[in-house]
């Protein structure tokens, strides 16, 4: 059977629409039947995200946008489908998915995986979370900075008023004045300070020679550390027999040698014993005295009148005058 060529042109232009329509497909994401790894994500603004843009985790495509609908027809709800390139991939049911805008490039969505041991199954709806984009974080990191600039812009603007108000006439005046005065301190200072040098410059022999007698005497305590050394080491020996002396015995004994003083001294002030009645009783002064007065008496009149009583003359007379009746010091002073 031959076929016309008519026939083998309307074939072969067959052909080439169908693998125009395949390959427009895959170009997109697309396929025509429909088949692998999907999953499903729901946002409220799609951020301009197209079919055939990337879908990332941690930097790594691991698929493609294949459809985006509206899923309500209030256009709140932007229905998208996410095609894996392959059905192996473990996706932790936590985890979710977000838009990242890149207005200098393509946007894609990026999955942030989770920390379940469970995973996502074929055809389940992940997790979604709006992001601020790129724009939007600049705007709100902006918005905070210029509102501070204004504060501060207000701030700066009400301090050079409040300088202005202060700086009238007479505070201008005054503090031309004051600047007049420290720079007089000032000078004042430099004068003082120079005299302070050419004083401590006169002074300075005298501080050499007290240092000079500092050193002296500290090398004479150098030379004398031995006698030193042996000084205290006397004044510990003795501390240490001093700590081992029984002191409180000795303190014992003197108290009972003073009781037995005092029990004394009361003995003798009293007229019971014999040491008392001597001290306290005048008749035995009073005998006393007349017995040593007349024992004076006595010795006078045997160193006048001998004879009277001794007799060794065998041709004397005896003496015969009267007897004294006081002592010599007494009658002839």
């Amino acid at each position: 059977m031959k076929i016309s060529n008519e026939t083998k042109v309307g074939a072969l232009t067959s052909i080439a629409i169908v693998l125009l329509i395949i390959g427009f497909s895959f170009l997109k994401g697309t396929g025509i039947f429909q088949t692998g790894e999907f999953l499903y994500a729901e946002f409220e603004d799609a951020k301009g995200i197209k079919v055939s843009n990337p879908i990332t985790t941690n930097g790594y495509q691991i698929g493609t946008v294949s459809k985006i609908e509206n899923k309500d027809k209030t256009l709140k709800r932007i229905k998208i489908t996410l095609k894996l390139n392959e059905s192996s991939y473990q996706i932790p049911d936590d985890s979710y998915a977000e838009i990242s805008s890149n207005p200098l490039g393509v946007s894609s969505i990026e999955i942030k995986l989770g920390n379940s041991n469970t995973f996502l199954k074929k055809s389940s709806q992940i997790k979604t979370q709006e992001s601020a984009g790129i724009l939007s974080a600049i705007t709100n990191g902006i918005t905070p900075a210029v509102e501070q600039l204004k504060t501060t812009f207000h701030t700066l603007d009400s301090t050079l008023k409040n300088i202005n108000s202060v700086f009238d006439a007479n505070a201008k005046n005054n503090l031309q004045q004051t600047i007049a005065n420290i720079n007089h301190l000032t000078t004042s200072l430099i004068t003082s300070a120079a005299s302070l040098e050419k004083m401590l410059a006169e002074q300075s022999g005298s501080i050499a020679k007290t240092m000079d007698n500092m050193n002296n005497f500290t090398q004479n305590l150098a030379a004398n550390n031995d006698k030193i050394n042996n000084t205290i080491s006397n004044i510990e020996k003795t501390t240490n027999n001093l700590s081992q002396a029984d002191i409180v015995g000795s303190v014992s004994a003197l108290k009972e040698s003073i009781t037995k003083i005092n029990d004394l001294l009361a003995k003798i002030n009293s007229k019971d014993g014999s040491l008392g009645l001597l001290m306290n009783d005048k008749t035995l002064y009073n005998n006393l005295t007349n017995t040593v007065r007349s024992a004076n008496i006595l010795l006078d009149d045997l160193k006048t009148h001998p004879k009277r009583y001794v007799n060794i003359s065998v041709f004397g007379k005896k003496d015969k005058s009267t007897p004294l009746t006081a002592p010599l010091n007494e009658t002839n002073p």
